[in-house]
């Protein structure tokens, strides 16, 4: 008998990424054609004009400039860093696996949300880490206490999104400056910006802030968002010091982003406008869409991102097999605790307004079986 491959045991034992459902699968499974695919917080207006103009110069045939040198240039002048700072990723998912391989080590410590972004745990997982959580308030906000508590056993690795994926809200210029200030010198605080476009003006920029500190940090910006940029896969992360992202770019592949990715983000740099006039809409039907479920008595925790955390009152897959029959994707919560939860993202007003209609439908079904919601 033939002995079993030995497996790498971090990554034998990861649990599945809890990814959206694609809409050719939706179709497929419920023979609908006209589905509202609101699972994976894409952007609902598309990407610039300016994209599909840069692509036409694609030449496919050669490989794509591996340092991405174009669009590092286009970022620092933006942001106001050191290129060498700045480490361009297959979507800034491929930056927390960058950052986990550059720094973690078996048995090391990180510190992660709960609810929160599966990757903040995966990648850390995959290289070993144990992984201690710190759940939100009962009313699903950054519990602050309890995030510098877990600071003091200085982890390796401190993973915090703001705002927050999967619940939406965004941490205060004042709590942001108490939790760099209990960051330790042998932590690094990861600061996942991924919905940072959709925050107003009077929300901190996490960048800014901890540029004036002196801790070590990665802050984790997409394309894939506000931007539109979501089928091409390209994010991005600026390292404290050009040392820290070095080890990063060390620790991904050679051409990791692919040409097109490169021209289309460059694009779309170049055109704010049109990526604020997509994200000021958004930001209105969030508006909309948060009042509508809470007034059928639905919890749903304040939202600074393009995407709504709804307490459904009943099992979330329950919940995704009506919005799917009724041709809407979402998203269904598996973390324990938080089984009745759905992550919705806002989508074009008709889009919305389905998953409203489905929604009161949902909520009569529960009263009738006298499923309290």
């Amino acid at each position: 008998m033939v002995e079993p491959l030995r497996l790498n045991p971090y990554v034998a034992e990861l649990p599945p990424y809890n990814a959206g459902m694609n809409i050719a699968v939706a179709r497929s499974k419920t023979g609908l054609t006209d589905i509202a695919a609101l699972a994976s917080n894409e952007n609902p207006y598309g990407c610039s004009p300016k994209v599909a103009a840069a692509l036409a110069d694609l030449d496919p045939s050669r490989y794509a400039d591996p340092t991405c040198v174009i669009l590092r240039d286009a970022l620092s002048k933006k942001l106001g860093v050191d290129g060498d700072r700045i480490v361009i990723g297959n979507g800034s998912e491929e930056m927390i696996a960058a950052v986990c391989r550059a720094v973690l080590r078996p048995f090391a410590t990180v510190v992660a949300m709960t609810p929160g972004f599966g990757l903040h745990e995966i990648e850390p997982r995959a290289n070993g880490a144990q992984i201690v959580r710190i759940p939100m308030t009962k009313d699903l906000r950054f519990d602050l206490e309890a995030m510098t508590i877990a600071l003091r056993d200085k982890p390796s690795i401190f993973f915090i999104s703001s705002p927050s994926n999967p619940v939406g809200p965004a941490l205060e210029r004042d709590q942001l400056s108490r939790l760099i200030s209990a960051v330790p010198n042998k932590t690094l605080l990861v600061f996942d910006e991924a919905y940072f476009e959709f925050c107003d003006e009077n929300m901190p920029d996490g960048l800014e802030l901890l540029a004036k500190s002196a801790i070590s940090y990665v802050v984790l910006r997409t394309f894939s968002k506000a931007y539109g940029l979501a089928g091409l896969r390209v994010g991005y992360a600026v390292a404290s010091d050009a040392r820290l992202a070095q080890a990063m770019s060390s620790a991904k592949t050679p051409f990791n982003v692919n040409a097109a990715a490169q021209l289309a983000a460059v694009a779309a740099l170049e055109d704010e406008g049109w990526m604020r006039g997509s994200v000021a809409k958004v930001i209105g039907e969030r508006r909309r869409m948060a009042e509508a479920m809470t007034s059928l008595g639905l919890f749903v925790p304040q939202s600074r991102t393009n995407f709504l955390f709804i307490d459904i009152g009943c099992d979330s897959t329950i919940a995704f097999d009506h919005f799917l029959s009724h041709g809407v994707i979402v998203k269904p919560w598996k973390e324990p605790g938080f089984t009745s939860f759905i992550r919705v993202t806002v989508g074009l007003p008709a889009q919305n307004d389905r998953f409203l209609d489905a929604l009161r439908l949902l909520k009569e079904k529960l009263l009738e079986a006298n499923v309290p919601s």
